[in-house]
């Protein structure tokens, strides 16, 4: 018997399973579909993108995207400890005050930016040292990039030349300006929330984890969870959960697992017939994601991470925890506001001493570098939806991409910005020729084809089961499922309105926050 049972060991897991556990009378499990963070090339920084499409990998794609030529999109989510921390460009963001603050004017009491912080700062162990807006001695190292490549100074200052103002630390009073991202990172390795939480917790004796243990369905009696069902080595084992079924798997799987309950839309669910327990038609629906491309140029100097994995770099990486190897590859970004009445920064500048194409799985011959803008305020939105009732399948899902043609609007006039800034004087010594979109590529026309054309996710999807008190609302301000007793959802998937930025801090922020609501309720 277990007090709580936690489905996904994500970032969120972890969290919960670290925090849930300092009591030693609580005893808890957490199930994770996928298997030991044991892979070496997780530990590597830069290695990160030949992570995708493997073990560690759900490797998802979604429907087809008509307004992206029917393009059907590529979406890795971890499938390992540590969830998708353990797999991404470890770039530490945790969005704009204004998030936060509109979170709850939406009628989330208690998630405004100034209830959050205290958790952001909880979570971190920031290397420069604690603040006003940064915590030390926290679970989660946050670190400057060991080594910065030229190129990545030079974009700060090329940023700078036309008019972009400096910032040292996104995360601080403003996050408007360039510079160069902090990571979550520990001594030139990695440090997901597998690392940073979990780990340390492993040694008590009141919490077990499983892995290679995927959930099947929930255990309902009446309209309260009482445990879980799952699947590992082959066979299905059920466990009971005496005080609440926690939800931690993510935009995609916490949805999935709630409809294959009977949780979600009835007309949906009907269909499949699956018995409706709730009915609840927000779950799977308010799908956001970022969208990221790349302006690419060929670099006259041989010093992009083109040439990470020599012989040479790999030995001082594994000496020293330095060189090329230590990179996160987009070292440098920025945040802007495509219009001065914006209440937030709308666009992100992504910097990195490569191509950016296909998510690493396209190569250009030669060493090249990117400018990679991104839309941090999409205004379209999708769902996740069943395919079948098999949970084992992969779930439908529609992202909507461009559905609002603004969004397309925003990304194609960031070329012409990302232009400007490859083209500044900073870059004179290594810019070479335009190889994406190409010089020819000049009319709105062109431009827009190439943006749907190259476009990828930016990795952040959320809110499909978002936070809230409307009628599409999933879980309230104590992220509890409405109408069922002893389920929470702990994950991206309850955020109302995307964050604008990269979504793991705030993912880890949201679990922290989680554990005390729990606590309380004790």
């Amino acid at each position: 018997m277990y007090d709580y049972v936690i489905v996904g060991a994500g970032s969120a897991g972890c969290v919960l399973a670290h925090r849930l556990t300092e009591d030693p009378k609580i005893k808890v499990l957490l199930l994770e579909a996928g298997g030991p963070d044991d892979g070496r090339e997780i530990q590597i920084p830069a290695a990160f993108s030949k992570l995708f499409k493997t073990a560690y990998d759900w490797a998802y794609y979604t429907e087809e995207q008509p307004r992206l030529n029917h393009r059907r999109m590529y979406w890795p989510r971890g499938k390992v400890l540590g969830g998708s921390s353990s797999i991404n460009a470890m770039i530490y963001i945790r969005g704009h005050r204004h998030d936060y603050d509109l979170w709850c004017r939406l009628g989330n009491a208690r998630w405004s930016y100034a209830e959050v912080l205290p958790y952001f700062k909880k979570a971190e162990n920031q290397e420069r040292g604690a603040s006003e807006y940064h915590g030390a001695g926290g679970p989660l190292n946050v670190a400057d990039l060991r080594c910065v490549n030229p190129l990545s100074r030079a974009f700060v200052d090329a940023c700078a030349e036309v008019g972009l103002p400096r910032n040292s630390d996104f995360n601080g009073p403003e996050q408007e300006g360039v510079g160069m991202f902090q990571v979550t990172q520990k001594a030139g390795k990695r440090h997901s929330a597998a690392d940073a939480y979990l780990r340390p917790a492993l040694k008590r004796p009141n919490l077990i984890v499983h892995t290679r243990a995927q959930a099947t369905r929930l255990l309902l009696e009446g309209t309260r969870a009482s445990g879980v069902e799952y699947i590992r080595n082959g066979a299905v084992d059920r466990v009971r959960a005496d005080r609440e079924v926690i939800l931690c798997g993510g935009t995609i799987n916490s949805p999935q697992l709630l409809m294959l309950s009977g949780i979600g839309p009835a007309d949906h669910l009907t269909a499949l017939e699956i018995p409706v327990v709730a009915d609840l038609p927000g779950v799977g629906q308010n799908l956001q994601d970022h969208l990221l491309l790349g302006v690419a140029y060929e670099c006259k100097q041989p010093i992009t991470l083109a040439a990470a994995e020599t012989f040479g770099n790999l030995l001082r990486y594994m000496l020293f925890k330095t060189g090329p190897l230590a990179s996160n590859v987009c070292e440098a970004g920025g945040f802007l506001k495509t219009k001065s009445d914006l209440p937030a920064p709308d666009l992100q500048l992504n910097f990195g001493p490569v191509f950016y194409v296909n998510h690493g799985f396209t190569r250009p011959t030669g060493h090249g570098f990117s400018v990679g803008p991104s839309l941090i305020r999409p205004r379209s939105r999708g769902r996740i939806a069943l395919l079948s009732s098999d949970p084992l399948a992969p779930p439908l899902i529609q992202p909507n991409y461009f559905l609002d043609d603004a969004d397309r609007q925003v990304l194609v006039e960031s070329v012409a910005l990302a232009r400007r800034i490859a083209r500044a004087k900073a870059f004179d010594a290594y810019r070479g020729a335009e190889v994406l979109p190409g010089e020819q590529a000049q009319s709105q026309k062109v431009i827009s084809e190439y943006v749907c054309n190259i476009i990828e996710t930016q990795y952040h999807p959320v809110g499909t089961c978002k936070m809230g008190s409307d009628p599409m609302a999933v879980v309230d301000a104590r992220l509890r499922v409405r109408g069922v007793k002893g389920l929470r959802v702990v994950d991206a998937s309850i955020m109302p309105t995307i964050v604008g930025g990269n979504t793991n801090a705030p993912t880890i922020m949201i679990a922290e926050k989680a554990a005390d609501l729990i606590k309380e309720a004790v």
